[in-house]
């Protein structure tokens, strides 16, 4: 809004430059800018709501990619940590590894879900136990003991983001 009191549209080439660098932070403006639009009465044959609602879901199918990456981390993660298997450690390993570099892409994409992170992660947490609970019930290595340190777990966003791996000692 400017001076006046009426709403500017963003440059177009500032837009076009968060679509490269942000495409969340992009989607999400672009989809209030489509719901101003309409609010001020633009008279273009439009479906502004579903349209709004369209741009806006691109953006947030960077979260939930980012969403179910974290996940498949935090499952590996705690498998390394509570299983007594030795295999298939090494490819729990290589899907943490690999998993990290698709947070890395859609982080690169999207840096504005960066500060999302945390929030995902320790949404997902209880979730993930129960699964890892599950998983290892299946293959014989559940215990009270095991159940117990699954409902305790908290991983930082370092821990799950970084190069940090549990000990080796299940």
């Amino acid at each position: 809004v400017a001076a006046t009191g009426r709403w500017h549209p963003p440059a177009m080439s500032d837009a076009a430059d968060l679509h490269d660098s942000d495409f969340y932070l992009w989607a999400g403006q672009q989809a209030q800018a489509l719901r101003d639009a309409r609010e001020r009465g633009v008279n273009l044959p439009l479906d502004w709501n579903n349209l709004a609602e369209e741009v806006e879901s691109l953006g947030n199918s960077d979260r939930s990619r980012l969403r179910s990456h974290l996940r498949t981390i935090l499952e590996h993660l705690m498998k390394l940590q509570v299983s007594p298997a030795s295999e298939p450690r090494s490819g729990w390993r290589n899907t943490v590894r690999r998993t990290r570099q698709d947070v890395e892409d859609v982080l690169s994409d999207s840096p504005s879900l960066h500060g999302q992170v945390s929030g995902l992660i320790a949404e997902a947490g209880p979730r993930v136990a129960k699964l890892v609970a599950q998983d290892l019930s299946e293959r014989g290595e559940m215990s009270a003991a095991t159940q117990a340190r699954l409902n305790g777990f908290s991983f930082t966003e370092d821990q799950i983001l970084g190069d940090w791996f549990p000990d080796e000692t299940a």
